[in-house]
């Protein structure tokens, strides 16, 4: 017995799944609307970004080197090279931060677009 698809099945198939796909957006998106209709729907709103807010938050101020400032933390290794005249190049500039113990709003950039969220 061999399990064979033939094109059509295919076809069928992927029409199949792209309909249902397209049914779950549209209730999805009614029970929305649904939602935001009924009384009491901005403090559903508003709750949920509090809980946002308190599940964020630590995850934003965590520690993200486990072993920073300890004599076993292997990010303390670096190598480094610098050529002719150029500003000397090492990988304790990128990991520098880890190893003093900054979490993930204190990196460089990373810190910037994690100051958008909310906590």
């Amino acid at each position: 017995m061999s399990f064979r698809t033939t094109s059509a099945s295919r076809a069928l198939l992927r029409t199949a799944l792209a309909l249902s796909a397209a049914g779950a957006a549209l209730a999805a998106g009614a029970g929305a609307a649904q939602a935001s209709q009924l009384p009491g729907a901005d403090d559903v709103v508003g709750g949920t970004i509090q809980g946002l807010e308190s599940g964020i938050a630590p995850v934003k101020h965590l520690q993200l080197d486990p072993l920073a400032r300890t004599t076993v933390d292997p990010l303390t290794n670096g190598v480094g090279t610098q050529i002719a005249d150029f500003k000397p190049v090492g990988t304790q500039t990128v990991t520098g931060p880890l190893t003093d113990g900054d979490s993930l709003s204190q990196l460089p950039l990373v810190g910037e677009v994690t100051n958008l969220l909310p906590g």
